[in-house]
């Protein structure tokens, strides 16, 4: 069976979208699999059983990445072709059957999954591989539990300040996670790299992560965190799918349709819009919540 899923640039997204890959190759254990996405997102695939193709797609100036990626697939017959993006590209190519994603509110697990009628919605995946956990158990050594912090995110606006995170840190290492250690992570690039900046600065017995990891490394670190917190982003919703405990932090973006998924997860989310308004008492009693029900 010949499957083309074409999915999302960002990594938050493309993230939310590997439950109904999940989904599929268990359906279909033989499925050859082409997936198209955005650079960002392509180290969220990478490690993907039953991956026969990544079309990776930088965007051009009047949807001409969409020609590219018609060029790509028009001479296949595909059996199926799942298009999370909506995109007219879906009608273009020659398939057995197509789910094409349309806004039906919710949860975006929810929305996604109601493409192929399931229900409930299959959970997010990270895969890695052995060469991915085996330098995260190089990099996260044995000893006392580990906090993993991830304080950016993809626009300033949903940045809970540097030193609540150091905060709430400070307060987890001496109550629920005694003597836990810190590890900042962060994307690639100058802008996430100084957004991690104060936390690092704050905590420089942290372990540094930040913008040294590919998406499978930093997936595979994550599953070795006692505890997750940080903005709502893609880092946020790898850290879930990786099966760490994982607390979002949410102000302006909905936390009913963005909330990490899966029975490891929570989210604190703030009193109004601005994620200024969410205090270190109220992440502090979420992630204490979270540890307690997975105790």
């Amino acid at each position: 069976m010949r499957i083309l899923f074409i999915t999302s640039n960002r990594v938050g997204d493309a993230v939310l979208s590997t439950g109904l890959l999940d989904h599929l190759i268990r359906a279909y254990p033989d499925s050859r699999i082409t997936v198209a996405c955005g650079p960002a997102a392509e180290g969220v695939f990478v490690r993907m059983p039953n991956l026969d193709r990544l079309i990776v797609l930088p965007k051009r100036r009047y949807g001409a990445h969409w020609l590219k990626l018609w060029a790509a697939t028009v001479g296949q017959a595909w059996d199926l072709v799942v298009d999370i993006r909506a995109s007219a590209l879906s009608y273009v190519v020659l398939t057995r059957r197509r789910a094409v994603r349309r806004q039906r509110g919710g949860h975006k697990t929810a929305e996604l999954a109601s493409l192929l009628r399931l229900s409930p919605p299959p959970l997010p995946v990270a895969w890695t591989a052995p060469e991915d956990r085996a330098k995260a158990a190089l990099l996260l050594l044995p000893g006392p539990p580990v906090i993993a912090l991830g304080p950016t995110a993809n626009w300033t606006g949903k940045v809970w300040p540097p030193e609540r995170f150091v905060a709430l840190f400070q307060a987890l290492a001496s109550g629920p996670l005694p003597g836990a250690r810190a590890a900042v992570l962060a994307g690639p690039g100058p802008h996430e790299r100084a957004l991690a900046a104060p936390v690092l600065a704050a905590l420089p017995e942290a372990i540094d992560l930040a913008g040294q990891l590919s998406l499978p490394e930093a997936a595979a670190c994550l599953a070795r965190a006692a505890l997750f917190i940080g903005n709502d982003s893609g880092l946020m919703h790898l850290a879930a799918a990786a099966g760490a405990p994982t607390l979002g932090l949410f102000g302006p973006t909905p936390a009913a349709e963005y909330a990490p998924s899966g029975p490891r997860a929570a989210a604190a989310v703030a009193d109004s819009k601005a994620i200024a308004d969410l205090s270190v008492a109220q992440a502090l009693s979420s992630a204490t919540a979270l540890l307690a029900r997975l105790a």
